[in-house]
């Protein structure tokens, strides 16, 4: 069962449309209140990152990401991740520490208090 839902594309254009967004060298994060009581998830990867593998195995590094920061993240937020040609081969962890670097930029880690 998923801990998140994932956005729809109506809702992706709402996010970009508030322009609320950090980034770094690897992601572009978006981030904005949604007014519900849980976050929605959603990954954007262009094919210039690469074929259908590499920008699935990106998706599935950034659920892993979220998985593990969930714990610790304020809820009721529209999260929408961008991925740069810089995370091309890049390992779980580096792709984690650059997801929670901005998720601090964002303000949205519980210990940002």
């Amino acid at each position: 069962m998923k801990d998140y839902v994932s956005l729809k594309n109506r809702e992706f254009s709402k996010v970009y449309k508030t322009r609320k967004s950090k980034a770094n060298h690897e992601l572009i994060v978006y981030a904005v209140k949604n007014d519900l009581e849980y976050n929605r998830l959603g990954i954007s990867v262009s094919k210039k990152i690469g074929n259908s593998v590499v920008r699935h195995r990106f998706c599935r590094l950034v659920r892993e990401c979220y998985r593990s920061n969930r714990d610790n993240m304020k809820q009721g937020y529209d999260i929408v991740v961008i991925a740069r040609p810089e995370v091309i081969g890049l390992k779980c962890q580096s792709v984690n520490k650059s997801f929670r670097h901005l998720l601090h930029k964002h303000h949205l880690l519980e210990d940002d208090e």
